[in-house]
């Protein structure tokens, strides 16, 4: 069992940790400001080193307005064989007016007999701007099989507040059940074994935004589709898929598209988050 909760303000021009609160199985390391932007940066620690049967993580992270957080994890978030009962991690992301978050974690990787379940619950202003970032790999098996783990179930719900209420913007849910389907064909991971993910939520984000990280991923040695959400409130979902055979590709795929947007809205330069 695990809990966090972190609360992000600002005060001038820096934003910091206005509450932070831990208990269990996660904590938070100091904050860094990586570059003069102002923007904190967390780093998401488990002491425990990777997730196992019947474990629950709950993280409770808020952005107050005009505030911005850049959140991470220290490694990879590794699933063990889970008997008995699957692993899961509870995510409430909620973002004020002006607020800015980019969620950047390692990657997570599923190993033989894994079952693990991932919900992330974001509610944002149509001012906010979210990013967040996800790669999914195999573990290693004794017989070098890419998919021996028995689940993997990402799910996130999306909600714009309107001022007359909360509006559904997406419910983006991806489940990969190697047991129960063939798992590597068409239609599905088309032969690879890797898996990234991009969700951006910006008023900025349009048609011509993602043509032009449709074009940026093509230099990659991976299979990209892209797609928009409904816009509500004048601000629009921004869903990248990608597929790949190596962990390495996928990040630097999924770190040109980032970079890009923090370069183009922010100023800021490429993301460097100095773990090694």
């Amino acid at each position: 069992m695990g809990e966090l909760e972190l609360r992000v303000a600002v005060r001038g021009r820096r934003s910091f940790a206005e509450h932070r609160y831990h208990r269990g199985a996660l904590r938070v390391m100091r904050p860094h400001y990586l570059d003069d932007s102002g923007q904190v940066c967390y780093v998401i620690v488990n002491p425990g080193g990777a997730y196992l049967g019947a474990d629950l993580f709950l993280l409770d992270v808020q952005v107050q307005d005009s505030a911005s957080l850049l959140l991470t994890t220290q490694s990879a978030t590794k699933i063990y064989r889970t008997p008995g009962s699957f692993a899961e991690q509870r995510m409430v992301l909620r973002l004020g007016e002006g607020a800015r978050l980019e969620l950047m974690p390692d990657q997570l990787i599923a190993y033989r007999e894994a079952s693990y379940r991932q919900r992330t619950s974001v509610t944002l202003w149509p001012s906010s701007s979210l990013v967040m970032a996800e790669v999914v790999t195999p573990g290693w098996s004794p017989d070098g099989a890419a998919f021996r783990y028995e689940e993997v179930r990402l799910r996130n719900h999306i909600c714009v507040e309107t001022g007359a209420g909360t509006e559904l913007l997406a419910l983006d849910n991806l489940l990969i059940r190697p047991p129960l389907h063939d798992v590597t064909g068409l239609g599905f991971m088309e032969g690879y074994s890797h898996l990234g993910s991009l969700v951006v939520v910006d008023p900025r984000a349009d048609q011509a935004l993602a043509d032009e990280l449709h074009l940026l991923t093509t230099d990659h040695q991976a299979l990209t589709g892209i797609s928009l959400t409904r816009t509500v409130a004048g601000t629009t979902g921004l869903v990248l898929r990608s597929l790949s055979n190596s962990t390495d590709e996928l990040n630097r795929l999924l770190r040109s598209c980032t970079d890009l947007l923090r370069g183009r809205w922010y100023g800021q330069g490429p993301l460097d988050l100095r773990k090694h």
